[in-house]
């Protein structure tokens, strides 16, 4: 074997062994919870120094305006539904990873709301590197810790550019999907379009897996909104608005 490729195993063995640590250390992932939820769902937002404040409002307002939407509102809520379980984290490099919003039963339009209010009173917490293998490692963590059982498991990755820090993020995305973690991408293609291509390629895998497309940043209310109601449905939209680009992989 060639040092190149056996240095990718090395790396792949690391994250898939730190993986089965996490899950060894508090049992299979939501086994310890007691509220059943559809959905345990992070949204990971990049607050790294590629995204000026500004920028950053518009991420935030967008999430906001997106758990505020009828369409949302009433796709939490259709018959049948036990709700979603939503945890937001901010990162940024190696070190940066932070809760901002912790994990939140949102199952009606006053705790959609209530969800909102606090997105849009969180601050920010960092502007540095970007490392988004840590930034899965730590969403790991939470989907592991958190008081939610059933449902599905997804980490939603949001950013406007490829690791610039840390380790690549394809080995902690593979341990991740090896314990059947979806890791959704929303890829915000303002000044880097080479994000797009970075992301479907070493950031997004799992069960039912895609990556939605923002063409800047005020494109970001859109996406977002739409990959949340395609999460919640666990469906391919059909909503009022036209869906933005998709490409999905590791289906």
């Amino acid at each position: 074997m060639d040092p190149e490729r056996r240095s990718t195993w090395r790396r792949v063995a690391t994250w898939s062994g730190l993986l089965v640590a996490l899950l060894a250390d508090g049992g299979p992932l939501g086994a310890q919870t007691s509220t059943p939820v559809d959905l345990q769902l992070v949204l990971a937002v990049d607050a790294s120094a590629s995204i000026d404040p500004p920028e950053f409002e518009l991420q935030t307002r967008g999430l906001a305006e997106a758990f505020r939407d009828p369409e949302v509102q009433a796709a939490l809520q259709a018959p049948g539904r036990h709700g979603i379980a939503v945890a937001l984290m901010q990162w940024s490099g190696r070190f940066q990873q932070v809760v901002a919003v912790d994990w939140t039963l949102i199952d009606d339009a006053p705790s959609a709301e209530a969800f909102a209010r606090r997105v849009e009173t969180m601050g920010r917490r960092f502007q540095a590197e970007t490392g988004i293998a840590n930034a899965l490692t730590f969403a790991i963590r939470l989907l592991e810790q958190n008081r939610f059982s059933g449902g599905r498991q997804v980490i939603d990755v949001s950013g406007d550019g490829p690791s610039n820090s840390g380790a690549d993020p394809g080995p902690v995305r593979d341990a991740a999907v090896a314990a059947r973690i979806t890791i959704n991408g929303l890829a915000i293609v303002n000044e880097i379009p080479a994000v797009r291509p970075y992301y479907a390629d070493h950031v997004i895998g799992g069960p039912g897996a895609f990556l939605m497309v923002a063409k800047d940043f005020r494109d970001f209310t859109r996406a977002i909104r739409q990959k949340l109601l395609r999460e919640i449905r666990s469906a391919p939209l059909a909503g009022r608005e036209a869906p933005g680009p998709v490409l999905a992989k590791r289906g």
